[in-house]
């Protein structure tokens, strides 16, 4: 049985090939995946468990996770998508815990287009263009950027040129092909992106404190608890720290 629901969880959700039936199998906010990607190089190479990591946007792995796919852990880019997770019964016991931070910040395909917050025109700065984020509604990024424009006084006019994507990482990938001239993603995005540019910071009082909140799901076996546990061990908050992350708790 756990190798048919480890099968399905790989179906269901974004990913690289399915979990056999020990293996690790985590859901993960698309952000992190250069950094997660290389912890679970790391702890396969020593020892560990192999990890399967599917990697979307945070509401759409809640959702599937709520839906019945069995992931064995779930990283989550903001609390809101995990306490439904939690709500829906699917999380165990004791297990959830802030595991990173992250900065929000205005990306540009040229290497030379800064821009001041608040100041600069950014609509006249799309000239025509796109301006790239995540799902709004759905996607943390996305949710994050929305409220910073509205804290800044910029929404209304922008909204009618944004547009949205599954995922941060697809944003970032608007941005980096040159399909959007900005977008808004987290700084460690931009970090894994040379095609892309910082154009501004956005100033941390503007959106809600960006936290990833990590739980080990009701059925999580005991290879998935150890793989949570790595990720609180210094190898793991090293790559993190590497990747930009702030490493939490």
């Amino acid at each position: 049985m756990r190798l048919l629901a480890r099968l399905l969880a790989a179906t269901l959700a974004l990913g690289p090939a399915p979990a056999l039936a020990d293996d690790v199998l985590v859901f993960a906010a698309a952000s992190l995946r250069t950094a997660l990607d290389r912890i679970a190089a790391d702890y396969s190479q020593q020892g560990g468990d192999r990890v399967t990591i599917s990697y979307a946007g945070s509401g759409q792995l809640a959702r599937q996770i709520m839906a019945g796919a069995p992931a064995g852990l779930f990283i989550s880019a903001n609390p809101e998508w995990m306490d439904q997770v939690e709500d829906a019964g699917r999380i165990a016991p004791d297990s959830r815990r802030d595991l990173l931070g992250n900065t929000l910040v205005l990306i540009a395909h040229q290497q030379d287009a800064s821009v001041t917050l608040g100041q600069t025109d950014l609509l006249a700065r799309l000239d025509g263009g796109k301006l790239a984020m995540g799902l709004v509604e759905a996607v943390p990024a996305g949710q994050y950027g929305k409220a910073a424009l509205e804290h800044l006084g910029l929404w209304d006019e922008l909204a009618p040129h944004v547009a949205q994507a599954d995922n941060v990482r697809a944003a970032l990938a608007l941005v980096a092909t040159g399909a959007a001239p900005y977008g808004i993603v987290y700084a460690t995005d931009a970090a894994a992106e040379p095609a892309v540019s910082i154009a501004a910071r956005f100033p941390a009082e503007s959106h809600p404190p960006i936290t990833y909140p990590v739980a080990l799901m009701s059925d999580a076996a005991p290879a998935d608890r150890a793989f949570y546990d790595a990720l609180f061990q210094d190898g793991a908050r090293g790559r993190f720290a590497a990747a930009g992350f702030v490493p939490l708790d």
